[in-house]
């Protein structure tokens, strides 16, 4: 694809899917442009959060939007493969033919939504593996490529054991969608009964063949200017207790350059490096990286070209700084001299500022005093 034909594709990308959804779904337009990087990307994303807070409607109506085929499963410890893969196909099997009838499941789709992720069985978790990492459909002789654009997980919960956490790590990106908050209570209302009102969705022009060629795309972004910086982003968050993998950290550099193609660009600056807020395993983690990539964020110079997230207003969560908090005690408790629960702790002081002053940011405040005395550090923050 040519320049212009990208910039012309992510401008109706942005007007035609995004922004309408955003306009849809008050309140979650960190989520939506995180659909977008991992659609460009061809990446997998991750939903977490608790029932009712829109994350199956955020993806059937980005799905609805583009011109492709859709397969959206809820899955249950029950869920068998032919649920999701297809079953045999009688005719052939008479004729001694073991080979899978895809048609309408998943290894046709263009875009694929798996609630409940982590209710995968044993069963199926080895060729959902294998979906989602390789892009790949194998039973027994039988091989097939998936087109599939991206595939969404939901899970109102984090996996606890290793099948399960093999399962996670295949979803490069993930972002919690919870509750608005209650100033924008009033907004959410107007605009779910306006959706509830609208009937069937606008046509959008953009195909799955579209955006497979912007898939392309990603590989030519020149991601020199920010080589620097990412590395030094990475071994920070390494160093802070987070497990980024070589593997991961060579797949974060499509999101990066997808970043940087859905505002228009070719070359990737800092600011496409917001992306790396939601490389998160545990929530209590959640807080320790935004402070650690809004630094490196900082430190970069403003510029109109950069991607609206990358300078978001984002105010800390009291109750996930406290979790944070719970689990550096819990880390300290076992060894003062542990240099990584140390640098945590930092970083969570660094959060307290952005909260609004109040009995909240004051008992944090008390804490994190609380928890340097019981540190080895001889540098508070």
């Amino acid at each position: 694809m040519t320049h212009d034909a990208i910039a012309d594709l992510a401008r109706r990308l942005d007007t035609e899917v995004l922004a309408p959804l955003k306009h849809a779904y008050v309140g979650k337009d960190e989520i939506i442009d995180l659909m977008g990087v991992s659609l460009a990307a061809r990446e997998n994303l991750f939903l977490f959060g608790p029932p009712g807070t829109a994350k199956s409607a955020l993806v059937h109506s980005l799905a609805a939007r583009i011109h492709g085929h859709t397969f959206d499963y809820l899955l249950s410890r029950f869920t068998e493969p032919n649920e999701l893969f297809g079953p045999f196909d009688i005719r052939r099997l008479r004729e001694g033919d073991l080979v899978t009838n895809t048609e309408g499941m998943l290894p046709e789709a263009d875009i694929v939504f798996l609630d409940e992720l982590l209710n995968a069985n044993s069963a199926i978790l080895n060729s959902l593996l294998m979906a989602l990492n390789e892009r790949i459909f194998r039973r027994g002789r039988e091989t097939r490529a998936i087109p599939a654009l991206f595939f969404a997980g939901a899970s109102n919960h984090l996996p606890e054991d290793d099948a399960l956490r093999a399962l996670f790590d295949r979803f490069l990106l993930r972002v919690r969608c919870g509750p608005v908050p209650e100033n924008q209570l009033a907004r959410v209302l107007s605009a779910g009964w306006d959706l509830e009102q609208q009937g069937a969705q606008a046509a959008a022009t953009i195909t799955a063949g579209d955006l497979r060629g912007f898939q392309q795309a990603v590989r030519g972004v020149d991601l020199s200017p920010v080589r620097e910086t990412y590395l030094e982003l990475i071994l920070k968050l390494r160093h802070a207790g987070m497990d980024i993998s070589d593997r991961r950290a060579v797949r974060l550099q499509r999101v990066i350059a997808a970043s940087a193609l859905l505002c228009g660009r070719l070359t990737a600056r800092v600011s496409d490096l917001w992306v790396l807020r939601h490389v998160w395993d545990r929530e209590e983690q959640i807080e320790v990286i935004e402070s650690i990539v809004a630094a490196s964020l900082a430190a970069a110079a403003k510029d109109a070209a950069d991607h609206p997230q990358a300078h978001a207003s984002r105010a800390p969560d009291p109750d996930v700084l406290a979790s944070g908090l719970d689990d550096v005690a819990a880390r300290l408790a076992r060894d003062p001299a542990d240099a990584a629960a140390a640098d945590e702790l930092r970083s969570l002081a660094s959060r307290l500022d952005w909260l609004a002053a109040g009995v909240a940011k004051d008992a944090l405040a008390r804490r994190v005093a609380a928890l340097w005395e019981k540190t080895a550090s001889p540098v508070a923050p």
